[in-house]
């Protein structure tokens, strides 16, 4: 397996930003903040809440943070320009969408309490303008973005986006893909090229997950060999494979993108996991997991009539800027002993 092809399809991608993101956009938000909203929204880098984290409405699972509806529109701006640098194009435009679909499932539901896209979160730990180490998140109903930035390097595992609807069925929308249909529609063209030899290695269960199966655990490590190897497809299945890969990838700015693309590069490429459970076809229950020797990538739409997807990419030793902050910690003077 040639790297180019990675590399092609990579940096045909559409990006935010080309910077690593910096502490100014942080500092300013925190700085528009009075005492009461301060308290809300800052922590200490070691509070426990930093590893904990959910996608269900906050109504279901209360959250720290302060949320945007305490925020006035100048806070809220620069809020939204802060979570512009840390994402692309592509991952900013998807997040924005995720949040809208509140407003759909209000109309469909009558429940705009309860749907709210208000009700997102965010959180910061450590402080931006003084520490080497400080990290933060953004997070409501199909949301978990959380950063971590140690010594300017940054981590933004793991990343949870999911929608519903995935196909808006009824009301003033009806009839839209929403969010994340790429991820699904590359997952299901991939599954459909294959040959009978090819989709019984491919298809390792019948009936797909009902959720992803590393849920919302704090840390993961690679789930059992299933599926297909990428050595085992064809060029064209390669490409949509690493096409797959990309669109996750694509959620990052340009330079995030490039060391993530370095890393998995030095991996064994052929060696890079593809498995489906469930349906083939749109519209039935379906589940698939990309698995490297570093990352975990899980797509799982099975829920209201398989109209409703979650995505997630899992850094085995990163998530939470791990691996980071052990470098950070082994090369910091004031940390050895």
């Amino acid at each position: 397996m040639k790297y180019t092809l990675l590399a092609i399809s990579l940096f045909s991608l559409s990006f935010f930003s080309t910077q690593i993101p910096s502490d100014d956009s942080a500092n300013e938000f925190l700085a528009s903040l009075n005492e009461e909203q301060h308290e809300k929204a800052q922590k200490s880098f070691d509070d426990l809440t930093r590893h904990t984290w959910h996608f269900l409405p906050a109504a279901m699972w209360p959250r720290p943070g302060i949320p945007l509806h305490e925020l006035n529109e100048n806070q809220k701006e620069l809020l939204f320009d802060l979570l512009q640098e840390f994402l692309s194009e592509s991952g900013y435009d998807k997040t924005l969408s995720i949040i809208e679909l509140e407003n759909v499932l209000a109309e469909i539901e009558n429940n705009p309490d309860f749907r709210d896209p208000d009700l997102y979160f965010a959180t910061f730990y450590g402080e931006p303008n003084n520490d080497d180490k400080w990290a933060w998140s953004f997070e409501g109903h199909h949301i978990s973005l959380n950063f971590t930035v140690v010594e300017g390097e940054v981590s933004m595992v793991p990343r949870f986006l999911g929608a519903r609807p995935s196909l808006i069925s009824e009301g003033s929308r009806e009839g839209e893909k929403t969010a994340l249909h790429r991820e699904e529609d590359l997952g299901i063209e991939l599954i459909q090229s294959m040959s009978d030899e090819q989709l019984d290695k491919a298809i390792f269960l019948e009936t797909a997950f009902w959720e992803i199966v590393t849920n919302v655990a704090t840390e993961t490590g690679p789930l059992t060999f299933e599926g297909i190897m990428m050595g085992e497809l064809n060029e064209d299945q390669q490409v949509l494979l690493l096409d797959i890969i990309n669109e996750y990838l694509s959620a990052m700015p340009e330079e995030l993108a490039e060391q993530r693309y370095e890393n998995l590069k030095n991996e064994e490429f052929n060696d890079i996991e593809f498995a489906w459970a469930g349906a083939t076809e749109l519209g039935e229950a379906h589940y698939y997991r990309v698995q490297g020797e570093t990352f975990l990538i899980e797509f799982d739409n099975t829920q209201d009539d398989a109209n409703h997807i979650h995505t997630v990419w899992r850094d085995f030793d990163g998530d939470f800027g791990k691996d980071l902050l052990r470098q950070h910690y082994h090369n910091s003077p004031h940390h050895q002993h």
